[in-house]
């Protein structure tokens, strides 16, 4: 096993830990004033028949938004090492490239394939919600994974709440403001693709936690898809037409790394400027080791769900019947934490 997927299996123990068994990855360090992430809903009887067959294999179609992104390969390297715990699982990944045309294609060649359960995270929510009715309409249990889709057909849903973590992230950047008396408060924001619902839900959320602060402007606001290589000629943009740019907040760690080396490329001081993240993954390129390098100023766990997805995967086939809904919450990561959040994620 290599580092990083060592790392990342590390990860996955901690964050279920947090949950106490529950099925929800319990919260640590949520500041003062948070709401907690809800409970399981009601339980769900959506897309599942009456009975599933026992059979000595299953197999499950696992349908990505885009492997391009750390956090999702990291997702991805969670189903399978949580899969490889029961061998009655034959997992099948497709990797969508965040083209929505080729993830129907994907699900759409599950479904001929005869899988026994689709695990998705859709790369648009409108895009995607046609096809993963039709999965229901079969009658395959389907769990929806971080992004949802519209409508109400589907077996179940596991995430984390965007819209509370991008409001801590609007009231830290608030608090951030005000103690360093910038007024105005200028934000940069780089937002994830268009579309996805959790894009939406950050960007809203941290609008609500900014929203009692008067002094805060949000100057600019790009969209660069999640991807790195796309916010770094966002980034220079933004700073161009606006050098005094006093916050970046970006939908993901990425993303706000590729804003620090526009800010450093445009002769700016990183130091002067509040860079927010959110993923926090523990491996040496991830969010918690930039935050305690210091190049990030904070960042959020973001809890993938693999380990979720696959536990109640197994729980499905053998005939419980789950929760609507499943809801992770996440750790807030700044420089007096990270390395304590880094040591219990088993990275050094």
């Amino acid at each position: 096993m290599s580092t990083v997927s060592r790392l990342l299996t590390m990860f996955l123990v901690a964050l279920v830990a947090f949950g106490g068994g529950s099925g929800i990855v319990m919260a640590q360090g949520t500041p003062e004033g948070a709401s907690p992430a809800a409970s399981p809903a009601a339980e769900s009887t959506t897309c599942l028949p009456e009975s599933i067959p026992e059979k000595d294999s299953y197999l499950i179609g696992m349908s990505q938004a885009n492997e391009g992104e750390p956090w999702r390969q990291a997702m991805n390297d969670q189903i399978e090492a949580a899969a490889a715990e029961h061998p009655e699982l034959e997992v099948v990944f497709a990797d969508a490239a965040q083209d929505n045309a080729t993830q129907v294609a994907d699900v759409e060649g599950f479904l001929q394939q005869g899988i026994d359960l689709l695990i998705i995270s859709p790369n648009e929510a409108a895009p995607l919600t046609d096809v993963v009715a039709q999965a229901c309409a079969e009658g395959v249990p389907v769990i929806v994974l971080d992004r949802r889709v519209n409508g109400e057909e589907y077996t179940m849903w596991i995430g984390a709440d965007n819209t509370l973590i991008g409001q801590m992230a609007g009231e830290y950047t608030a608090s951030w403001c005000e103690e360093e008396n910038h007024d105005p408060c200028l934000i940069g924001e780089l937002r994830g693709l268009e579309g996805s619902t959790p894009a939406q839900e950050r960007g809203d959320g941290f609008r609500l936690g900014i929203e009692s602060s008067s002094a805060i402007e949000i100057a600019a606001s790009q969209n660069a898809d999640w991807l790195r290589e796309l916010a770094i000629p966002a980034s220079q943009a933004m700073f161009q037409a606006n050098p005094d740019l006093n916050v970046i907040y970006a939908h993901n760690d990425p993303m706000a790394e590729a804003a620090i080396i526009s800010a450093e490329n445009q002769g700016l001081d990183p130091e002067s400027i509040l860079f927010i993240g959110i993923d926090g993954l523990p491996t040496p390129d991830g969010g918690l080791r930039s935050v305690a390098d210091g190049r990030l100023d904070v960042t959020y766990v973001y809890p993938t769900g693999g380990q979720e997805a696959i536990d109640w995967t197994v729980n499905i086939l053998n005939g419980e019947t789950p929760p609507r809904e499943v809801v992770l919450e996440t750790i807030e990561v700044t420089e007096e934490n990270a390395q304590d959040v880094l040591e219990q994620f088993g990275a050094e």
